[in-house]
C-alpha cells in the first residue's frame, strides 16, 4: 500500500512539473490595414513581461508563451500604427492581424508648450541628455537569441545560431570595461565560404606586426601552416562581426554615447543633421520621427586594419515625446569620400557599407535593448581584387552573384534579469564572447527555444544549405 502511494505521489509530482513547463505556441501574420502589406519588425510581446519577438519580412511571427501567462495580454505594436491587444488564451490564429495607421498632429504637439524643443536637433540633444534617466542605472543581465548569416547574392554560405547573455553594469560606465557578452549555446552549418585565406593572413600579419608594406604577393602559401591561416580567418571574422565589436564599439551608438569619440559623442552635430519629420503614435504614446542626414564631416568607424572611414549617415531616430527616451534607430553609413566610394564599389559592389537597426523596450521605467539588425558587406570571395581603394578590375571577369558577400546579424533579447544574486553568480563564471569558436551542439536545449522566424525566401535558402551540410550536428 505504501509503495502504491509513493508511485502515485511521483506521478503527481511529474504531472505538476510538466504543467509548470507547458507552453502555448502563438503564430500569425501582421499586415497593414489599408494596404494589406506585411509589417516587418513589429513588436509582439506579453504585457508587463520581457517575453516577446518581432515579425519577419513577411510579417509573420512565432512566439512560445509559458501557460502561466494565458490570462495576460498579448500586444502587437509598430510605430505609426494602432496596437492590437488580446488575452493570450483568446488568441485566434485563423484570422490575420491588421494594424491601422495612427499619426499625431505635428502642429498640435509643437504648440502644447513653449518650453519644449521644437527642432530635430534640439529633440535629439535632449534625448541624449536624458540617457542617464532613461537607460539602466544599475547592473543587469539580458538573455537572447542571435542569428549570424553570411551569403552571396545566390545562396547562404554559413549560418550560426546562438543563445547569448549580455551583462552591463550601467549606462554611466565604460562599455569597454563594464559590458560583457557570453555565447551560451551554438549550432551552425559547415563553413562554405570561398575564403581568400592568404589575404586574411596578410591582414592578420600587418595588424600583429604593424608592417604596412607587407603584401600577400610576398607570401608563399605552401610555407604557411593551415592552423595559422585558420587563426587569421577567425581573427578577420571577429574584427568585422565579433560581438565585442557590435556591443563595445561605435555601433552600439546609444549605449556608448558617453564616449567622446562615439557616433553620438561630443562631435555628433559635425557628422549628423537631424530634421523633425512628424509625430507618430505607438501604444497611445506620441513618438517623434526624426530624419538623420549628413553634416560637414565624414563618419569614421576606425576599425583596426580596415579602411572603414569616409561615410555619410542616413536614417531615422524615433524618440518618445513624453520621456525623450530613444525607442528605435534606423541607421546606414554610405560611402562618401572618393577613396571609400572606390573601395566600396570595387570590393563590395555597393556604397552602403553598414545597415543598423536598434530597438528598445521599456521595462521597470528603463529602456533595454530589444532587437538588433546589423548588415555589412564582407571581403571573403575577393576574386581578382584586393583590399585597396585604387584597385581596378576587369568587370567582365567577375560573377557578381557569387563574388560579393555580405553578413546579417540579428539579435532578439527575450529576458531581463535585475536580481543582484543572479547577476553576481553569472559574472563570477568565465565569459566567452567568441561567436566563431567551435562549441558542442546541445540538441535538448534547442527543442523549445524561441528563435526568430525567417522569411519564406531565406527559409528556403537555409533549407538548401542544411540539406548539404546539416545545421544540427549531433
Amino acid at each position: 500500500m505504501a509503495s502504491n502511494y509513493k508511485i502515485a505521489l511521483r506521478i503527481i509530482i511529474c504531472l505538476i512539473g510538466i504543467s509548470g513547463f507547458s507552453q502555448t505556441e502563438l503564430t500569425n501574420t501582421v499586415l497593414e490595414g489599408s494596404t494589406f502589406q506585411p509589417i516587418e519588425s513589429a513588436s509582439v510581446y506579453i504585457k508587463n513581461t520581457t517575453i516577446g519577438t518581432v515579425t519577419n519580412a513577411d510579417g509573420k511571427f512565432l512566439l512560445t508563451v509559458p501557460n502561466k501567462y494565458l490570462k495576460d495580454t498579448l500586444i502587437v505594436s509598430s510605430i505609426g500604427f494602432k496596437s492590437y491587444k488580446i488575452p493570450v488564451e483568446a488568441f485566434d490564429a485563423s484570422f490575420e492581424i491588421y494594424l491601422d495607421e495612427d499619426v499625431a498632429s505635428l502642429d498640435e504637439v509643437l504648440l502644447i508648450a513653449e518650453t519644449r524643443p521644437k527642432t530635430g536637433k534640439d529633440i535629439v540633444m535632449r534625448a541624449i541628455e536624458e540617457l542617464t534617466e532613461t537607460l539602466p542605472d544599475s547592473s543587469y543581465l539580458q538573455k537572447g537569441f542571435m542569428r549570424h548569416k553570411e551569403r552571396n547574392k545566390k545562396e547562404f554560405k554559413w549560418l550560426i545560431e546562438s543563445a547569448i547573455t549580455l551583462y552591463d553594469s550601467n549606462y554611466a560606465s565604460s562599455a569597454a570595461d563594464n559590458l560583457k557578452i557570453n555565447v551560451d549555446q551554438v549550432r551552425k552549418s559547415y563553413d562554405l565560404r570561398d575564403v581568400d585565406s592568404l589575404l586574411a593572413y596578410t591582414s592578420y600579419l600587418k595588424y600583429k606586426a604593424k608592417n604596412t608594406r607587407l603584401s600577400k604577393n610576398n607570401l608563399n602559401r605552401d610555407t604557411i601552416k593551415t592552423a595559422s591561416l585558420i587563426k587569421a580567418i577567425k581573427w578577420n571574422d571577429n574584427r568585422i562581426n565579433g560581438l565585442e565589436t557590435l556591443f563595445q564599439g561605435k555601433l552600439n551608438m546609444v549605449r556608448n554615447s558617453g564616449n567622446p569619440n562615439a557616433l553620438f559623442g561630443e562631435d555628433i552635430m559635425s557628422k549628423h543633421q537631424f530634421e523633425l519629420d512628424t509625430v507618430l503614435v505607438e501604444n497611445d504614446r506620441k513618438i517623434y520621427k526624426i530624419r538623420i542626414s549628413e553634416s560637414f564631416e565624414y563618419v569614421n568607424l576606425e576599425t583596426p586594419g580596415i579602411f572603414n572611414d569616409g561615410y555619410h549617415p542616413k536614417g531615422w531616430i524615433y524618440i518618445y515625446w513624453d520621456t525623450y527616451a530613444i525607442k528605435k534607430i534606423e541607421y546606414e553609413l554610405v560611402a562618401a569620400s572618393k577613396a571609400q566610394r572606390s573601395r566600396s564599389k570595387t570590393l563590395y559592389d555597393t556604397y552602403t557599407n553598414h545597415k543598423l537597426v536598434i530597438t528598445y523596450k521599456e521595462y521597470q521605467d528603463k529602456m533595454y535593448l530589444n532587437y538588433i539588425y546589423y548588415e555589412t558587406p564582407k571581403l571573403v570571395n575577393v576574386g581578382v581584387a584586393v583590399d585597396n581603394p585604387k584597385t581596378e578590375i576587369d568587370e567582365s571577369a567577375v560573377n557578381k552573384d557569387e563574388r560579393y558577400y555580405y553578413t546579417v546579424q540579428e539579435i532578439l533579447f527575450t529576458e531581463i534579469i535585475t536580481d543582484d544574486n543572479e547577476i553576481k553568480q553569472a559574472i563570477a563564471k568565465s565569459w566567452d564572447s567568441d561567436l566563431f569558436s567551435p562549441k558542442p551542439y546541445d540538441k535538448d536545449f534547442w527543442k523549445n527555444y524561441n528563435t526568430l522566424l525567417e522569411s519564406k525566401e531565406e527559409e528556403k535558402l537555409i533549407q538548401d544549405l542544411t540539406k548539404r551540410y546539416s545545421l544540427f550536428k549531433d
